[in-house]
């Protein structure tokens, strides 16, 4: 198993259509992702965050090869999207993670 995990970081000012976007449209993409076994979509709750919102995205896949094509490809898609709604306001950061041991 690998996971990637993407940051959503957006502005207090776009909260509301953030918001709306969360609860529909990047929900209905996810699960249209032909790779992904699971995933876990949470608002970040931290006191290190003063400034904009974290959303955090975690993508489950079976292998290192489909999760390589996530990320060459679906993520791209999902980049370009985002981009598209919201310009600059919403960064994406990703984080390729590689579990030691799981009890999931």
């Amino acid at each position: 198993m690998t996971v990637v995990s993407l940051t959503f970081n957006t502005q207090n000012y776009h909260h509301e259509e953030w918001e709306n976007y969360l609860g529909k449209d990047l929900p209905e993409m996810i699960e249209n992702l032909f790779d992904v076994d699971r995933y876990i979509l949470a608002d970040v709750e931290s006191e290190m965050i003063s400034e904009g919102r974290n959303t955090s995205l975690l993508l489950f896949f079976d292998d290192e090869e489909k999760r390589k094509d996530f990320l060459g490809i679906e993520l791209k898609n999902i980049s370009e999207r985002i981009e598209d709604k919201f310009g600059d306001d919403v960064m994406i950061f990703q984080t390729l993670l590689n579990p030691r041991k799981t009890n999931f």
